[in-house]
């Protein structure tokens, strides 16, 4: 099998082959390669999420981690819902429910759709499967090894460290990062959020892994290097 160092018309070609690369892919071009101009102004603007209860779930995203409804559709000739959240300063959403779909929020990269399908919020238990060896939804009751691993948020720096940016620069990533791991991850143990690793448990010390409403993780990461301290939230 090849790996795609050939650039778009190479890279295309691997994709359709469905080749299999004998080891991991050079990345160097990665790095540097301009964007195409088709491309330039594609966003990476959303991840959805089906969850179980929209209101524990807008009280998770907006209330613990601090982000903000940017927008909400109602479907119901479909029965679901859907809820567009980000960290973002309220002053800039608008007001015109119009305006903050089309011109706000499909502007604005990495918000979390959470999508609600009518009835779920009455069911016993799990309902969806959060990919992280879940049996969740399984006929066998085995656990899958599924794809996704977890969300989290990019928080703005300290006023003094901060560089000022436009709403639309704000965005999502695979972990929270905020000044420091520790405080952040003593004020959701104190807000009755349940974790999966403290900041000083298990190999790497100085991060932390916590559930969402639905089970899906939520990794907490510095802004810069890993620090560590003596003692944790858990103690």
């Amino acid at each position: 099998a090849f790996a795609p160092t050939g650039g778009v018309a190479a890279s295309v070609r691997y994709l359709r082959a469905g080749a299999i690369a004998s080891a991991a892919p050079d990345v160097d071009r990665y790095y540097t390669k301009e964007r195409e101009p088709e491309t330039r102004d594609f966003i990476m603007q959303q991840t959805m999420l089906r969850v179980k209860d929209p209101a524990a779930s807008l009280a998770f995203y907006c209330d613990v981690l601090g982000f903000n409804l940017v927008t909400h559709r109602e479907f119901e000739q479909w029965g679901f819902n859907v809820y567009f959240v980000a960290p973002v300063d309220p002053a800039s959403i608008p007001s015109d429910p119009e305006e903050r779909f089309a011109r706000f929020c499909m502007r604005t990269p990495g918000c979390i759709e959470l999508t609600w399908n009518y009835g779920s919020e009455g069911e016993t238990g799990p309902v969806y499967n959060v990919g992280n060896g879940d049996a969740t939804g399984t006929k066998d009751g085995e656990a899958v090894r599924g794809g996704f691993g977890h969300l989290g948020s990019t928080h703005r720096l300290r006023a003094r460290d901060a560089v000022k940016r436009r709403p639309s620069c704000l965005k999502l990533r695979v972990g929270i990062t905020v000044p420091d791991v520790y405080d952040a991850c003593a004020r959701f143990a104190e807000l009755g959020c349940e974790f999966t690793k403290t900041p000083n448990s298990g190999g790497i010390k100085g991060l932390a892994f916590f559930k969402d409403p639905d089970g899906y993780l939520i990794e907490v990461l510095p802004q810069g290097s890993l620090v560590t301290k003596p003692v944790d939230h858990a103690g």
